[in-house]
């Protein structure tokens, strides 16, 4: 702690907080809801779920309705072909976590992506059938509806029939993703997909998905046995047989959602609530704000030069954890009480010295006694009795594996890209990983996603999550930071320029107009290497106000949008 103090005035003395102050950030236009709140990735399956809640449906109604919208009007990222996780909070403070996560088939083997000598074919897991895990994405609307739905199940169904079967206009920035995914879709779809046309698609054209209406209808009809048992589960299968993909009817059939115990962490005062393994996120996010939260951040500053420094170091260090002990539970013993432990965090940046970047080659994983050694979609939700949802959902690259499951109309993921292919070899993110997370029959893919709601004095404070890859964990983070250290409002949290550090690569990658010129001459003398990249994260945020009402902040970042009433 000695230590911890004496840094904390070196930092200070050698480096003035120069960044962005709070003061200094433009004044952002946030929207206030009396009743209820839905933040997601496209205007219309925001509508879907407002006009959920304003039938009296709850916030896991209005999640399950989104969801399944999402599929329909988000294709990219929004799914049946996916999985993902949900944290949920009751209005009385119940806490539960859903994992919907994707699994290896039972075909599947750690050599599967090798070649003769052992080294990793990439496109293998990363683009047709064989880089696809069993979809989860709607055991667990099925699972989250048995628990806490009070609708019936043909009312969620039904507003994302009639968008696929009618239609809906889409936006500038899908019509430019669908003309420049265009080549490749017709590469992995020979017999053709509604998304693929002759001439260009253009801003309000009408997208209609016949088959996926048809896939929604039996899945209204007969719920998850809709989805994962006749027609749509033949179409599957016989889509892998196209291919090379492995999962079968039995895969199929014996997938299987699972409730966990939320991942529970505080800092300062706040009761910092997300998802558990498979994901990492959760366990992450607590241990990077144990990292920081003896540092003053709020002092700093927003973005000053010593802010960022102690957050690149926190970053650095847990990424090298999240490589070596994370995985799915079920199959690897992750030592999750240390590794959200705020004792062993803070030692953790004990050797940290705000003068100089840390070479991430001299930073190893901890070592605990007794274990063994970027395209996704996120929405918050709150009711008008205070019932919230964080949920993110992926089929992990944009569009996936690219292969559109011919006669039901729906994108299959490419999640086993993952998995630690080989030990030591990144994967499509960047993201190093190890025996924890290797290939094995059944098994769930570790995730970044970090889905997470935040309570103070027992009162729901805030929802958030993000998509974006390796970047999730660090970009709600942030976001957490934003409100809770530098007293930003729902819609200046998400819309604050973002940087992210992963320990490897050893670079801190920085939005366009994320950490000042000054500041960025000061970090690169210090031996921190910076790189400018596009957007970091769509993050989506919800606050609750003290006096009940509800701030919704929608990312800038895309066509994302705040509704409520």
């Amino acid at each position: 702690m000695k230590k911890l103090i004496y840094l904390f005035f070196v930092a200070v003395a050698l480096h003035s907080c120069i960044s962005i102050q709070r003061s200094e950030l433009k004044p952002i236009n946030t929207i206030v809801y009396d009743n209820g709140a839905v933040v997601t990735a496209h205007h219309v399956a925001s509508k879907v779920g407002v006009d959920i809640l304003k039938k009296g449906g709850n916030a896991v109604d209005a999640a399950i309705a989104v969801k399944f919208a999402l599929a329909v009007v988000y294709p990219n990222a929004g799914n049946l072909g996916g999985g993902g996780f949900m944290v949920y909070r009751s209005k009385s403070g119940e806490i539960n976590s859903l994992d919907f996560r994707e699994k290896a088939p039972l075909a599947a083997h750690k050599d599967m992506y090798l070649d003769k000598n052992g080294n990793p074919i990439t496109d293998l897991s990363l683009y047709g059938q064989l880089a696809t895990g069993v979809p989860g994405a709607v055991a667990g609307m099925d699972e989250a509806f048995k628990k806490y739905g009070t609708l019936s199940w043909q009312e969620l169904v039904q507003p994302s029939i009639e968008l696929a079967e009618h239609g809906f206009a889409i936006t500038a920035m899908q019509a430019h993703e669908f003309n420049g995914y265009k080549e490749r879709f017709i590469k992995f779809n020979p017999n053709g997909a509604a998304i693929i046309k002759d001439t260009e698609w253009k801003e309000g054209d009408i997208f209609i998905q016949k088959e996926l209406a048809q896939t929604l209808k039996r899945i209204s009809t007969a719920g998850r046995d809709g989805f994962y048992k006749g027609k749509t589960a033949d179409y599957i299968v016989a889509e892998m047989k196209r291919g090379n993909g492995i999962i079968t009817h039995k895969d199929l059939e014996e997938y299987q959602a699972t409730w966990r115990k939320p991942i529970v962490g505080e800092y300062k005062g706040h009761k910092i609530i997300s998802m558990p393994p498979p994901s990492s996120g959760g366990i992450a996010l607590i241990a990077l704000l144990q990292s920081v939260e003896k540092y003053p951040l709020a002092q700093w500053g927003f973005q000053s030069d010593s802010t960022i420094r102690a957050m690149v170091e926190a970053e650095r260090r847990v990424y090298a954890d999240r490589a070596t002990h994370l995985g799915d539970p079920d199959f690897y013993r992750v030592p999750i009480e240390h590794l959200t432990s705020a004792s062993y965090n803070q030692s953790r940046m004990a050797n940290v010295s705000l003068a100089r970047a840390t070479d991430s080659e001299t930073i190893k994983a901890g070592k605990f006694p007794g274990y063994e050694s970027e395209e996704t979609t996120h929405f918050s939700i709150v009711d008008k009795d205070g019932n919230a949802v964080s949920l993110t959902t992926t089929i992990n690259g944009s569009y996936g594996s690219l292969v559109w499951v011919d006669g039901a109309g729906f994108l299959l993921n490419n999640e086993m890209d993952d998995f630690s292919v080989k030990s030591g070899t990144p994967n499509m993110y960047g993201l190093l990983g190890g025996k924890a997370n290797s290939v094995e029959p059944s098994k769930r893919m570790l995730s970044a996603m970090t889905p997470t709601i935040v309570e103070k004095d027992g009162k729901l404070k805030m929802v958030v999550g993000t998509p974006g890859g390796s970047t999730i964990i660090t970009s709600v983070f942030q976001t957490i930071l934003n409100v809770l250290e530098f007293g930003m409002t729902a819609q200046e949290s998400v819309s604050a320029p973002r940087f992210h550090h992963q320990w490897k690569p050893d670079r801190i990658d920085i939005e366009a107009k994320a950490i000042d010129e000054k500041t960025r001459v000061s970090l690169e003398k210090d031996g921190y290497k910076l790189q400018k990249r596009g957007n970091i994260g769509r993050v989506e945020n919800i606050i609750v106000l003290p006096n009940g009402k509800l701030q919704a902040g929608a990312d800038h970042r895309g066509d994302d949008i705040a509704m409520g009433y």
